[in-house]
C-alpha cells in the first residue's frame, strides 16, 4: 500500500477509512430500514452515505493530488492496492480467523482475497491495453505531425 510520508498522511489515510466505512454500513442500514418497511429512515441513511462520501473524497484529493496522477498511475495504485489484498491483506485475516475459529469469516477473507486477484489481474490488462493504446497514439500524432509538416512545405514553395 501506500507509504506514510507524515502522521498527516496516515490520519488521512484513517479518515478516509473511516468515512469509506461510514458510508458503506449507512447504506447497508438504509438496505436493513428499507426491508423493515421504513421509506423514510431509509432515505436518512442514503443522504448521509453520500455525505460521507463526499468527505471520504476530500481526503482522498488531499492524499492523491489530481495535478500527480495519471491514467497510469491510477491503474498502478489499483493494482499495488488489490494485490496488497490478495496477498497480505486477507490471508492474516484468514490465519486469524482460523486461530478463532471462526469459520463464516475465513471463507469471507478467502472469497475477497480471490475477487482482490481477480481485480489485480484486469487493472493489470488495462495497464497493457492502456500503454499500447498510447505506442499507438503516439505513432499516429507523428504521423500526422509528418503529414502537416508536408503540407506547409508544399505551401510555402
Amino acid at each position: 500500500m501506500k507509504h506514510h510520508h507524515s502522521e498527516t498522511e496516515k490520519n488521512l489515510e484513517a479518515a478516509f477509512a473511516g468515512e469509506s466505512m461510514a458510508n458503506r454500513k449507512y447504506l447497508y442500514f438504509a438496505k436493513i430500514a428499507r426491508e423493515l418497511g421504513n421509506e423514510e429512515i431509509a432515505t436518512l441513511f442514503e443522504n448521509t452515505a453520500h455525505q460521507e462520501t463526499a468527505h471520504a473524497f476530500a481526503h482522498l484529493e488531499l492524499l492523491y493530488p489530481k495535478t500527480g496522477l495519471s491514467v497510469e498511475k491510477l491503474l498502478e495504485i489499483a493494482i499495488e492496492g488489490e494485490l496488497y489484498e490478495t496477498n497480505h491483506m486477507y490471508p492474516e485475516f484468514e490465519a486469524t480467523a482460523r486461530r478463532e475459529g471462526k469459520l463464516d469469516a475465513i471463507s469471507e477473507f478467502q472469497e475477497q482475497a480471490q475477487e482482490s486477484a481477480e481485480h489485480a489481474v484486469l487493472f493489470l490488462q488495462a495497464a497493457k491495453r492502456f500503454k499500447a493504446l498510447t505506442g499507438v497514439e503516439a505513432h499516429h500524432a507523428a504521423r500526422y505531425q509528418k503529414a502537416l509538416a508536408n503540407m506547409q512545405n508544399v505551401q510555402s514553395a
